[in-house]
């Protein structure tokens, strides 16, 4: 049976939901600072009470990654990572339609010096970013200071896929397809900096078993071999909302020494630790709602059964 592929007419009914979502994030980017905060609260509380999937996975997530946390503690932490990703939609549709010129009196960069220093040496960069729920937001904000391309997981809907491109094209140099290994190394032999995100799941093939919050977690090996096949320096980059929703934090770490080691286990683990580390400093605003311990070692069971 031929594999069903949706119209390239974007005015079909099927993509009318889309073109309301889109219609509201250009239309939510808008909104007066604190009833965009208001308004993304409020998301996230609906999607907390009836989301129950996706509050199943966070409430695994969280017991797992905080065994020292009592029951009452993860139940807060759950309600307030749904509040803080329900803001992230709105802070993704203003890096997406606002330029992000309007929002430099809102960021405080720390540790410039780092990327400048790194940018110096004429290889280009590896920056090393985290899924928090201000990731889009951060893009913008960093377009500011320092111009990047960006690693993308492609969208399923090709309307939105079409969308959300053309948005990152407009905040960073080049969209770059996660699958595209070549166009990432070329970029960066060009002397470019490239933003890659490696804490989510991709499966068993492309990863090595590391920790990550003390569980076995499938992890990219990706990240060490961009870093062998360009010797360019890997930043670590840390963002986040900081507390009043009015401004956000920016901050490079020095370039990672001695890496890659030559051992994958062992290169997955740091960065496992250095995105651990970084999650720790504001741990709602990371993205729990994905399954980041979906893959697991052969025989053990998953740790999503209902």
């Amino acid at each position: 049976m031929a594999k069903h592929v949706l119209p390239d007419n974007f005015a079909h009914p099927r993509y009318w939901p889309t073109w309301l979502a889109i219609g509201l994030m250009r239309l939510g980017a808008w909104l007066p600072w604190r009833l965009k905060m208001a308004v993304g609260r409020l998301i996230g509380l609906c999607a907390w009470r009836f989301a129950r999937s996706r509050r199943r996975i966070t409430e695994t997530n969280l017991a797992l990654c905080f065994p020292e946390l009592s029951e009452e503690e993860r139940s807060r932490l759950v309600r307030e990572t749904f509040i803080a990703n329900g803001k992230g939609i709105l802070e993704t549709a203003t890096g997406w339609c606002r330029d992000p010129e309007h929002l430099r009196h809102r960021v405080t960069f720390k540790g410039e010096e780092h990327m400048t220093q790194a940018l110096a040496q004429g290889k280009g960069a590896l920056i090393i970013g985290v899924h928090f729920s201000t990731l889009d937001l951060g893009g913008a904000l960093h377009s500011l200071f320092f111009p990047a391309d960006v690693v993308y997981r492609a969208h399923d809907n090709p309307l939105f896929e079409r969308f959300m491109t053309r948005a990152r094209r407009r905040i960073f140099g080049r969209a770059i397809d996660r699958h595209d290994l070549r166009g990432v190394v070329r970029r960066i032999k060009e002397g470019h900096a490239v933003w890659y995100s490696p804490d989510q799941d991709f499966g068993r093939d492309a990863s090595v078993f590391a920790p990550f919050f003390g569980v076995e977690a499938a992890t990219l090996k990706l990240t060490a071999k961009i870093a062998r096949m360009t010797g360019a320096p890997v930043m670590p980059l840390i963002f986040h909302r900081n507390p009043g929703d009015e401004t956000y934090t920016l901050e490079y770490l020095p370039a990672l020494e001695n890496f890659p080691s030559g051992d994958d286990i062992a290169d997955a683990t740091r960065i496992n630790g250095l995105i651990e580390d970084a999650i720790r400093r504001h741990p709602e605003q990371y993205l729990w709602l994905h399954r980041r311990f979906k893959t697991r070692p052969r025989g053990e069971a998953s740790l999503y059964s209902k």
